[in-house]
């Protein structure tokens, strides 16, 4: 009899086990990062990125991610070279995001989190969708930031930026 309760007890737990833990998606490809603001646009790329995402179980899902400031464009040099500098990209070469909580959220999902960008941590959140296909997935969201939170208040920086991802993902 105590055999049979221990056998239906690890059934019962590598049976929840299999709904408890979110899938963990690696990036692939060449994901894009877009931002505009004001009189500037461009890319950021150097994306890495941890993501464990359950599209039925939000709430059990983790995502963080940097950027690398080396890799700022803005078709420009001049205002490229401008924007590492507000953003001092020599002292602070990366922008991170670690998400706090994902849930659903109308047609797509929020990820509430911390962003860190030139040294100060604030609240943010990345609207997006997620769109599976087989083992491969691509996700697609936006945000919006306030460079001046962060301390980004050189001459002609916007008074806020649109930040957008679109960053292909396989099952890892």
């Amino acid at each position: 009899m105590k055999k049979n309760i221990n056998i239906l007890l690890f059934l019962l737990i590598a049976g929840f086990s299999a709904y408890a833990f979110a899938t963990n998606w690696k990036v692939k490809g060449s994901p894009e990062v877009k931002f505009t603001g004001g009189r500037i646009s461009g890319t950021i790329g150097g994306l890495k990125a941890d993501i464990q995402f359950d599209k039925d179980h939000p709430e059990q899902s983790k995502i963080s991610a940097s950027i690398d400031l080396e890799t700022l464009a803005t078709g420009f040099f001049i205002k490229t070279n401008h924007s590492k500098d507000a953003l001092g990209a020599d002292q602070f070469p990366t922008i991170k995001f670690v998400s706090t909580s994902v849930a659903k959220s109308g047609t797509g999902y929020d990820a509430v989190g911390k962003l860190t960008m030139k040294g100060a941590t604030k609240p943010c959140t990345i609207h997006f969708t997620f769109e599976e296909k087989g083992n491969d997935g691509v996700f697609k969201g936006s945000m919006k930031v306030v460079p001046k939170e962060y301390g980004i208040d050189r001459s002609g920086t916007p008074d806020d930026v649109v930040i957008e991802l679109n960053v292909p993902v396989t099952k890892g």
